[in-house]
């Protein structure tokens, strides 16, 4: 592929024959990173936006690797290729999957030094074992023709680094650590081979012979419901069936679903040992065991439930999720496989880049009232989630927000009913309401589509949950605004959050940075100065 303006940065006559060459710095990956064509400019056959660059293989302008990938594909199979006249399509239609008359095998596998270049520029980490390349569009995986069209349906246009990496590695079997951003498309990355493997094993749709063949735990409700949601999006039309199985809704009906045959069970720890120690449910087809928010799983009081469960399979497959992972979590999951591979994606334990944050220091007694300054003025961004340390703290602050700004608030927390937190959340995803008030119940795995700002009113009991809760504010990198407060009575976690606002390149106020409580700032020596920090 070279340049607009000539200049060819592949070197080698070997790599120009293949559709990847030339991933550098210059190149564009996506379609969505190219600006706008002006008026003089060539423009993209595929989708209207710079031309910067042309295809070797046709000498049509095309924007980047992915509408390179998209013009082949229709070249090879006699399709239509737009003129460049052709205005941009709306983004929904930016890039289409060619159906039933497409070689299903895809675009030729990427070489060894290509994916090491590929893994290197996405930050794609790979520890423990190897693994099969990274790909750069789901129809190299080999899935079925029905899932890649609910994909394309879901609205994904090309993986993200971590569905990349992850889903051909799943697909092989292999047992899998993975550390992504929240927001990059974890939950598909896990789903998508889950899907796949269940329609290849099960291609009658015989109800008889069907007994679950994966299980998902997630740690809260409302994270389970959502990943039910999307398996049964990328699941349509497909022998595929799911069983959701979490408190709040009656047991004898979730017991019934998975009696009735299902390849596919949803739940929390609690009560999927509920059912399993009243009731025979076979469990000995299980192929892979998936955990969401892994760190949660297996550092608190759901790890001796995730084990029971562990222990009552045949050796599965495990697939493991989370935006922060600790050594501990590490150790066990080796135990758990000694065969695991660890995948991250970006920094390790670090907040998404696409996430602006900004500290502010305000005292306890002050909170409120700068809460309501930031919710009257143009800083505020709805819809939004403000998250507070108790449940009665999210009642009152709720209530406090509607009363004193007229701006409507709910707050959402654990006592408050399934039903009714499924009402708010309905509400507040379809901007009825414009502010909910969580306790750390939303920190935790839940995709909040359109969420674009994030409020820490009370900072949480460790850094890992004020990662997760800030990554709420950004999805699938898009930009998004955290703001957090702070004061000394947050002493434990100031020296790590002002390691991750440096990190993040955000401005650190000058009483965090110079806070006794801050060891960075901490003079161990005579003639050691305090570092000063912009306000």
């Amino acid at each position: 592929m070279e340049g607009g303006n000539g200049n060819d940065p592949c070197e080698s006559s070997v790599l120009q024959k293949d559709i990847y060459q030339g991933i550098d710095d210059d190149v564009k990956l996506n379609s969505k990173d190219q600006r706008d064509a002006l008026a003089d400019e060539p423009k993209c056959v595929i989708c209207g936006r710079y031309g910067e660059y042309v295809c070797d293989e046709t000498d049509d302008d095309i924007c980047s690797l992915e509408c390179k990938q998209t013009l082949l594909l229709r070249v090879a199979n006699s399709l239509p290729v737009c003129s460049s006249s052709t205005q941009r399509l709306p983004a929904t239609d930016e890039c289409f999957y060619v159906r039933d008359s497409v070689d299903r095998s895809g675009p030729p596998s990427l070489t060894c030094d290509q994916a090491e270049l590929l893994r290197n520029k996405l930050e794609i980490h790979v520890k423990g074992g190897v693994i099969p390349a990274p790909v750069l569009a789901f129809s190299s995986c080999g899935l079925p023709q029905k899932l890649l069209q609910n994909i394309e349906t879901a609205g994904y246009v090309m993986p993200t680094p971590v569905q990349m990496q992850v889903i051909p590695a799943a697909l092989d079997g292999r047992s899998l650590l993975v550390s992504a951003d929240t927001g990059s498309g974890k939950t598909a990355s896990f789903l998508i081979p889950i899907i796949s493997l269940c329609a290849k094993l099960y291609p009658n749709n015989n109800s008889n012979l069907r007994k679950p063949l994966a299980v998902v735990l997630t740690p809260t409700r409302e994270l389970g419901i959502q990943v039910e949601d999307q398996a049964k999006l990328l699941g349509k039309g497909l022998p595929f069936k799911t069983a959701l199985v979490v408190g709040g809704d009656p047991i004898a009906r979730q017991l019934y679903r998975i009696q009735q045959g299902v390849e596919l069970i949803i739940g929390t720890p609690g009560r999927l040992i509920d059912i399993l120690t009243k009731q025979d449910i076979e469990l000995s087809d299980v192929k892979i065991f998936g955990l969401d928010e892994v760190d949660c799983m297996l550092q608190r009081g759901f790890r001796d439930q995730v084990m029971q469960i562990f222990r009552a399979l045949s050796q599965p497959q495990l697939l493991m999720y989370s935006a922060t992972i600790s050594q501990d979590v590490e150790k066990i999951a080796s135990c758990m496989a000694t065969d695991i591979v660890t995948v991250s994606i970006g920094k390790p334990n670090r907040p998404s880049k696409a996430v602006k944050q900004l500290a502010i220091w305000v005292e306890s007694k002050q909170k409120k009232q700068k809460l309501f300054d930031i919710l009257r003025s143009k800083h505020f961004r709805p819809p939004a989630v403000v998250y507070v340390g108790s449940r009665a703290g999210a009642d009152l602050l709720s209530d406090a927000i509607t009363a004193t700004t007229g701006i409507k608030a709910l707050s959402i927390h654990g006592t408050k009913s399934m039903k009714e937190r499924r009402e708010i959340m309905r509400m507040f995803l379809v901007g009825e309401v414009p502010v909910v008030v969580s306790t750390g119940i939303l920190g935790r795995g839940i995709d909040l589509l359109a969420v674009r700002q994030v409020i820490v009113f009370d900072m949480p009991n460790s850094i890992k949950e004020y990662v997760h809760q800030i990554g709420r504010a950004s999805r699938l990198g898009e930009e998004g605004n955290a703001i957090v407060f702070v004061n000394d009575e947050d002493k434990k976690l100031i020296p790590e959050l002002v390691d991750i606002l440096k990190s993040s390149g955000a401005v650190i106020p000058r009483e965090l940075g110079n806070s006794r409580y801050n060891v960075v700032s901490l003079s161990s020596g005579k003639n050691f100065k305090k570092r000063k920090y912009g306000g």
